[in-house]
């Protein structure tokens, strides 16, 4: 038998969230800094597309494309691999590392939510996917092999598989 110890930490997301707790768009990189209390971190990827992460104590890692006049209108949440935190106060009311697939599958059945099996050849190999469009937004939910709540993306168009 073995035991994992979770510590638990608040995103403090609160001033990104509305009434409902749906991430509210669009966001500038220097809002979401002030939210987490922590520094924008920029980037370019190989085809000079921006990006920008921020790391907050809490172990998660936020992160989005970043678009004219430092405009966020997507945003992905993960937690550090090496991080055994439940990280709560996401989108939704969601938790990283403690939400289920079966609470997920309930909570957004309002939204038709599909549910697809990983396959071996992915991080989460043995996990789920569970993908809802809300509005104009698509959410994309991974758990791990244990049901386990690892990813949370929150984009404009959907983005197929093994692209990224």
């Amino acid at each position: 038998m073995s035991l994992t110890a979770f510590s638990q930490k608040k995103a403090e997301l609160n001033s990104l969230l509305d009434k409902n707790n749906e991430f509210v768009f669009p966001q500038t990189a220097s809002k979401i800094s002030k939210a987490l209390n922590t520094k924008t971190v920029y980037y370019e990827d190989a085809n000079d597309e921006k990006y920008a992460k921020w790391l907050p104590k809490s172990g998660l890692e936020v992160y989005c494309s970043i678009g004219n006049d430092d405009v966020v209108n997507e945003i992905f949440f993960d937690v550090a691999d090496d991080k055994v935190s439940i990280i709560e106060g996401l989108p939704y009311n969601l938790a990283l590392n403690k939400t289920t697939l079966q609470e997920s599958k309930t909570k957004f059945k309002k939204y038709n939510a599909e549910h697809e099996k990983l396959g071996e050849d992915t991080s989460f190999s043995g996990g789920s996917k569970l993908i809802f469009k809300n509005g104009k937004y698509y959410t994309t939910l991974i758990f791990d092999n244990k049901d386990l709540l690892k990813f949370i993306g929150i984009t404009t168009e959907l983005v197929p598989a093994g692209a990224g």
